[in-house]
């Protein structure tokens, strides 16, 4: 996260999941949204082989001013967690600032994940779980879980408009595809929604 002059200039997002899950297109789809808000946006990955189910991370920086770093996201304004199995494997939660943002894919909640610490220090409204692959399943018809996080990501951080986030998958899927990944990132903007009123 960049800070100049004690004001927050860049959101910097990590995306954290494993080859075959849409990492990269997450991060470039996040940027497109952004960009289609008319704000500056980066997107780039980082591979540790490039093979499927390997570890995979990607990066996306949304700004109102010129983004002029070009190096892997260190401190995360917030995580996106795609695959749970990372979480014991993978060092996903490094330099997570107390004012960061957690996002994962799973049925479970933080406590059932062992990572009621992580919660508390963060804030509970800024830690949430969203069942992606299985939105995903019943939407997209593929256990594909990136399009479903970008809404819940929305909802969670309020850095995009999920219309933004639709509108940036449309363009990158059009037809059928699109639609039923657009219907997958409304889906889980509405269940993240819905557990932040509950938790208020």
């Amino acid at each position: 996260m960049e800070v100049r002059g004690g004001i927050e200039r860049v959101f910097e997002i990590r995306i954290h999941g494993r080859g075959g899950q849409g990492v990269v297109t997450a991060a470039e789809l996040l940027s497109v949204a952004a960009f289609l808000e008319g704000r500056r946006s980066q997107a780039f990955p980082t591979f540790g082989s490039e093979r499927m189910g390997a570890p995979v991370t990607a990066f996306c920086r949304i700004s109102d001013q010129p983004i002029r770093s070009r190096e892997p996201v260190a401190r995360p304004g917030a995580l996106i967690i795609q695959d749970p199995t990372l979480l014991h494997h993978v060092p996903v939660f490094e330099g997570l600032p107390d004012s960061g943002y957690v996002l994962i894919n799973s049925t479970r909640s933080f406590e059932e994940l062992g990572l009621e610490d992580l919660c508390r220090r963060l804030s509970p409204e800024r830690c949430s779980t969203v069942a992606a692959t299985q939105l995903a399943l019943e939407k997209v018809g593929r256990p594909v879980p990136n399009a479903a996080l970008l809404g819940a990501f929305a909802a969670l951080t309020g850095q995009a408009r999920i219309d933004s986030i639709q509108s940036a998958i449309r363009e990158r899927f059009p037809g059928r595809v699109g639609e039923a990944n657009a219907a997958a990132a409304l889906a889980a903007y509405g269940l993240v929604l819905n557990k932040e009123i509950i938790h208020v």
